[in-house]
């Protein structure tokens, strides 16, 4: 068995308050005894007004959140699944990336987000994120103290291909950070996040955003723990931020795929 602790955040958008909040559950999750700690996407800047986004929005090396995440993983010796930051790249647009940071403070892997959020809501609420961010174009699974962990962000459950590549590698978990509105939400996050777990077989952990923002946008919550068979270990509901603890049992996994093997029973269909 392993414990993970999933961190339910209100980001808003000064990047130090937001990196002393995720240092402080870096913290609390080691005294717990957690071996990884999830946290959600835009864990470091949640900012719907880009332009004055662009003043905290830096490459990798300059990131203040990135650096205070690695430093408080190094002192409490734990991973750290870090959902998100808003990276500076080489091009025009920026990045939606995904960290794995390891025990010693050393970025383990790096992925950024694939599927772009462009939608036209019913409330009212227009998205673009392809007019800011460049889409990644590689799947990422890195080997953790608790398994295989996969990695997406948000909009990309919304795309079975991705989480069929993952399965395809045996990830024991994949990480499904987010900042999910409250419409869809309500629709659409518990039945996607784990029919995500059951296709692939897997546990699935997807640390959230929740509640009324500081840029004026709200944010569905709900932190779920699910396992491969689609059960919810954990759901931190949708009203307040905070840090909550589920267990991971590896040996569940071989058992859901003994049971049901889709996995293995797969075949590759042409279009």
């Amino acid at each position: 068995m392993a414990k993970v602790a999933v961190l339910q955040m209100n980001a808003g958008i000064d990047p130090r308050t937001n990196a002393r909040t995720l240092a402080d559950a870096v913290a609390q999750a080691a005294g717990e005894g957690a071996e990884m700690l999830f946290t959600p996407e835009m864990s470091g800047l949640l900012d719907r007004d880009r332009k004055r986004a662009t003043e905290n929005i830096t490459h990798e090396r300059d990131d203040t959140v990135l650096s205070s995440v690695c430093e408080a993983a190094k002192a409490h010796n734990i991973w750290v699944a870090l959902g998100s930051l808003a990276v500076a790249t080489a091009g025009s647009k920026w990045a939606n990336r995904a960290f794995v940071i390891d025990h010693e403070g050393q970025i383990a892997a790096r992925y950024d987000k694939m599927h772009m959020f462009d939608v036209d809501l019913a409330t009212g609420e227009s998205w673009r994120e392809s007019n800011a961010y460049e889409a990644g174009d590689e799947v990422v699974a890195i080997d953790t103290p608790i398994g295989l962990l996969g990695l997406s962000i948000c909009y990309d459950m919304r795309f079975p291909a991705l989480f069929d590549a993952l399965g395809q590698r045996a990830c024991d978990l994949i990480a499904i950070p987010a900042a999910f509105t409250v419409p869809t939400g309500r629709a659409h996050w518990h039945v996607l996040q784990r029919a995500r777990a059951i296709e692939a077989s897997t546990y699935v952990v997807a640390a959230a955003q929740v509640g009324q923002h500081e840029d004026g946008r709200q944010t569905y919550g709900h932190s779920l723990v699910i396992d491969p068979w689609g059960q919810v270990l954990l759901d931190m509901g949708g009203e307040h931020a905070g840090l909550a603890f589920a267990e991971i049992d590896l040996t569940r996994i071989a058992e859901v795929r003994a049971q049901v093997p889709s996995l293995a029973n797969r075949r590759k269909i042409a279009n």
